[in-house]
């Protein structure tokens, strides 16, 4: 279909550029590891009530922690994260440096460029 039938009704919405698909995806990996990293916490507390965020970063201090149904989640988690840095490191390769900064920070960060919210295991709330 040409371009210009894409404003007539009917027709196929346009694509996204790739800086709003890489911006959609960063919000998807964002819920998604948020979701994630809370059932990692919930999990621990469960395991053991007294545990924090901080605490959960380092499980071999916790023999508590030693539990199958843990460790997945939180090797989940791991990997949710995996892939957000590596779509990173794509995202500068096809937008640029400054572009694929802007297109991920724009959700990681609440649209507050700058005020990173990075964090890697189960390390925040």
């Amino acid at each position: 279909m040409r371009s210009h039938d894409a404003g007539r009704p009917g027709a196929p919405p346009a694509a996204p550029s790739p800086a709003e698909l890489f911006r959609r995806i960063f919000a998807l990996l964002t819920d998604m590891e948020g979701a994630q990293r809370a059932k990692v916490i919930d999990l621990a507390r469960r395991l053991i009530p007294t545990l924090t965020a901080e605490d959960i970063r380092n499980p071999h201090d916790f023999p508590g922690l030693d539990d199958p149904d843990w460790h997945f989640e939180d090797g989940q988690l791991a990997g949710i994260e995996a892939v957000r840095f590596a779509l990173r490191g794509l995202a500068s390769d096809v937008l640029g440096d400054g572009e694929g900064r802007e297109a991920r920070e724009r959700h990681e960060n609440d649209g507050q460029p700058g005020a990173s919210r990075e964090g890697g295991g189960a390390q925040g709330e």
